[in-house]
């Protein structure tokens, strides 16, 4: 696999440049990612294990699907590009949930966030995605605060609030 030219943001959340996207993990630098929820009609969260191969996080559950921009991509354009990739949701309009900024030992980054509604078929992308199924939010929301060390942190915490204000709606 190439390495792919990421883009690169600064603290600011303004696009600063590019680099490889090994360059980019190897010295933690700060880029931009799409993170889009997966919702059925009935309101249920897709979660996801990640492959054990993932480059951050490996193994862990996410109820995010998404991944890094690459340099010169619009962040609705990587949303629809991840998503597709990951579990073969397309043709469905994408909505924005604003940004959020997310930063630990190994990754740094914008999140771009977005919510889709999708009752079609999921298939998972065998390099990213072990298995999936359909939550409840109240399962999800169960799952995040008695066993937060299974599911990815970023996710967690760039969602964590919405998450929860769709538990009591």
């Amino acid at each position: 696999m190439a390495d792919e030219e990421v883009a690169l943001y600064d603290e600011a959340g303004r696009v600063s440049g590019s680099a490889p996207r090994s360059v980019m993990r190897a010295r933690n630098l700060r880029h931009a990612a799409s993170s889009v929820v997966v919702r059925d009609s009935a309101g249920r969260i897709y979660l996801h294990r990640r492959t054990t191969t993932k480059d951050v996080y490996a193994g862990l559950l996410d109820f995010a699907s998404g991944g890094v921009l690459l340099a010169g991509e619009d962040p609705d354009v990587g949303a629809v590009r991840e998503v597709e990739e990951e579990l073969a949701v397309s043709g469905a309009a994408l909505e924005p949930f604003g940004v959020a900024d997310y930063a630990d030992a190994a990754t740094r980054y914008r999140a771009f966030r977005y919510v889709v509604v999708w009752d079609g078929v999921i298939r998972w992308q065998p390099e990213e995605v072990a298995w999936g199924e359909w939550v409840t939010v109240e399962e999800l929301v169960r799952r995040i605060d008695e066993d937060p060390g299974s599911i990815v942190p970023d996710s967690v915490a760039v969602w964590s609030g919405i998450v929860r204000s769709w538990a009591v709606a």
